[in-house]
This record gives structure tokens, C-alpha cells and sequence, in this order.
């Protein structure tokens, strides 16, 4: 018995729906509507955000310190403060969450309890709120007997635990796209597994990891509450020169002077956060640049 298919009710060629009563019609539209509104709404607050601080986005506002006087404020210690946490963040939890994504997706045995434990943790820790991380990096440093917490270390290990979850799924997604047939060609020609896990797998997954952990360094680059947990200075007048030194980042840099009454200040913080957009559309461009430039189609 052969079953007649509809025109309307067919699927197209490349997997998108073409029906088109009018349940999914209005489904589509509400789609639409939404993308629409949420368009509109970050527009909005784009373009009035650099209307009351493009005046400030000046040399001012990389070279001068933190002042009382908002016309020779500006925001260097905050941007040389988001490097060193950054950079320090992304030591600590890249090679971490590769190394665990690569024996979770590879070597680990899926029908074992405690590892798809550990899988489910990794999926709900993802989801956790940032401040969580904060608590943790916290009792952390504590635990190693560190009295003062607001030092970039700290940051970092903040930071570090809020991406690792994304860092590791992100990197199993990675490794999962790579077809089966190239592994098994590796082990047939005698290859380990380990060399084939390193000289093929890890090769063909680097456009997919390094888009997942790049859009997870722009997540921390623009987070401040796990930091003010950790009681992240507002106030910083001079440069972090290490690993143990205090610091502030511009999130909270921002932060602070939104809290301040004068209108010069929430100038100098709308010009901040044009800086800080403009940092992480261009680490969000790079995570595209990358994943269309070297993504391979198997």
C-alpha cells in the first residue's frame, strides 16, 4: 500500500520543514517575533549606550587610573587587571577540560556508573549560576590557607571553574564530530590509541575546540559576580604586576562607577562597556572566523 504524501507536509532536501498550515505559520511568525524584539532591544541599548559614552572613548580612558575627578578617571588598571585574570583563567582551564573531554569522549568506559556520574555532573555544572563558582573558588582558597582572596590567582580559579564545564562539553562535541572511520584507519595501520587520539582525533576537533573555548573566555571576560564574592577592589590605582597581586576588571570596574551619582561617571561607564562590547564582538568574530575558515566537512 503506498501512502500519499501531501506537497505541504513533504520535507525539502535539506531538512528544514516546508509545512505550511497554519499552526506552524503561526509558530514561525512567534519565532520571528521574538528574534525581532530581541534585535531590536540590544540595538537599542548599543546605540544609547554609545551615545552617552562616545565622549570618553579616548586615550583617557586606557592610560589614566581610577580618579574622584571623572574628566581624568579612566580605566587602565581595569583592562590590564581583565588580561591577567583572563590569561590566567585560560591556563588553568584549557588544558584541564581538554584533557578531561578527551578521556571522558575516548578512553572512559560509557557503560560505567561512576563515569556517566561524572558526565551528568559535567551537563548540570554548566547550568550552575556564576556566583556558585565564586563560593567555591572561595572555600577553595581557603582551604589552601590563602588570607586574601582578592588577588588574581583567585579570579582565575573563579573563572576557571565557571567555564570548565563548557570547556569539556564544547570539546566532546568537538571530538564527536569527527567520523569513526578515521580512528579505526589509525589502529588499523597499527597505530595506538594514544597516537591516534594525538595525531588524529585532537588535529581534526582543534576548529571545534577552539571556537567553544574561545566564546567561553568572552563568558568570563563579562562576568563580575563570582568576583565580587571574592571582594574584587572597585577602587585600584595601580597596575597587577603578578599572580598574587590585588586587581579589578572592567565589569566591576563599570560597576562601581554606575554606583557613583555624578553624570561624568556613568559617561566614563557607558564608554567601558563600548570597550568591553567591542573586546568580546571580537572574540566572538575570531570563534566565527576560525570555525568557517577551518571546519571540515566529513
Amino acid at each position: 500500500m503506498t501512502t500519499t504524501i501531501a506537497p505541504h507536509q513533504r520535507l525539502a532536501t535539506d531538512g528544514r520543514s516546508r509545512e505550511r498550515n497554519p499552526r506552524s505559520m503561526i509558530f514561525l511568525f512567534a519565532l520571528w517575533l521574538s528574534l525581532f524584539i530581541a534585535l531590536l532591544t540590544l540595538l537599542t541599548l548599543i546605540v544609547s549606550t554609545f551615545i552617552d559614552g562616545a565622549g570618553r572613548l579616548d586615550s583617557r580612558l586606557f592610560t589614566e587610573f581610577p580618579s574622584s575627578r571623572p574628566e581624568e578617571a579612566g580605566a587602565r588598571p581595569a583592562i590590564l587587571g581583565s588580561l591577567w585574570v583572563i590569561v590566567t583563567t585560560a591556563l588553568l582551564a584549557i588544558p584541564l577540560g581538554i584533557a578531561a573531554a578527551v578521556h571522558l569522549e575516548e578512553f572512559a568506559d560509557r557503560h560505567s556508573r561512576f563515569n556517566r556520574f561524572v558526565e551528568v555532573n559535567i551537563q548540570n555544572l554548566a547550568a550552575i549560576p556564576s556566583i556558585i563558582y565564586g563560593m567555591l573558588a572561595v572555600g577553595f582558597l581557603g582551604l589552601m590557607g590563602v588570607a586574601n582572596k582578592n588577588i588574581v590567582i583567585g579570579g582565575a580559579v573563579a573563572l576557571a571553574l565557571l567555564i570548565l564545564p563548557v570547556v569539556i562539553i564544547s570539546t566532546r562535541e568537538a571530538l564527536r564530530s569527527v567520523p569513526r572511520d578515521l580512528r579505526q584507519g589509525s589502529l588499523a595501520l597499527g597505530a595506538t590509541g594514544l597516537q591516534t587520539t594525538w595525531r588524529i582525533t585532537l588535529p581534526a576537533a582543534i576548529p571545534g575546540i577552539a571556537t567553544g573555548t574561545i566564546l567561553s573566555l568572552s563568558r568570563a571576560l563579562g562576568e563580575a559576580a563570582p568576583l565580587l564574592l571574592l571582594g574584587a577592589l572597585v577602587f585600584v590605582s595601580f597596575d597587577p604586576n603578578g599572580l598574587m597581586s590585588g586587581f579589578t576588571t572592567m565589569p566591576i570596574q563599570i560597576f562601581g562607577w554606575t554606583n557613583n551619582p555624578q553624570a561624568e561617571f556613568r559617561e566614563l561607564a557607558a564608554a567601558a562597556s563600548l570597550l568591553l562590547v567591542g573586546i568580546l564582538l571580537l572574540m566572538n568574530g575570531l570563534a566565527i572566523v576560525i570555525r568557517n575558515r577551518y571546519q571540515r566537512r566529513w
